[in-house]
């Protein structure tokens, strides 16, 4: 098993940045591709940014934050990080990473809350 453990959430006025940070300990931190999910109240989670494993590191991300989320990791670190610029309220959530990859296997971390303000 996994551990996931995401940081650097909070409360942040519309139109402000965080940088959240995931740590893994995933001893094939290098071979896996890393997204990171958010579930809004109510809402199903749902994925935002993913960044593949090699090759330069391809990233993708949903319409919804494309052009305002930046996806980032340090496999010497086995971390996976999220730059949010620019956020708005429905940006509101708990938010998560995992690997695509891995779903079945890895249980979900406990989160981070990222509250958006207008």
């Amino acid at each position: 098993q996994v551990q996931l453990v995401e940081s650097g959430g909070g409360l942040v006025q519309s139109g402000g940045s965080l940088r959240l940070s995931c740590a893994a300990d995933a001893t094939y931190f290098n071979s896996y591709n890393w997204a990171w999910y958010r579930q809004a109240p109510g809402k199903q989670r749902e994925l935002i940014a993913e960044i593949s494993r090699g090759g330069g590191y391809n990233t993708n991300y949903a319409d919804s934050v494309n052009g305002r989320f930046i996806i980032s990791r340090d496999n010497a670190k086995r971390t996976v990080f999220l730059q949010m610029n620019n956020l708005k309220p429905e940006d509101t959530a708990v938010y998560y990473c995992n690997s695509p990859q891995m779903l079945e296997y890895w249980a979900w971390g406990q989160g981070t809350q990222v509250t958006v303000s207008s």
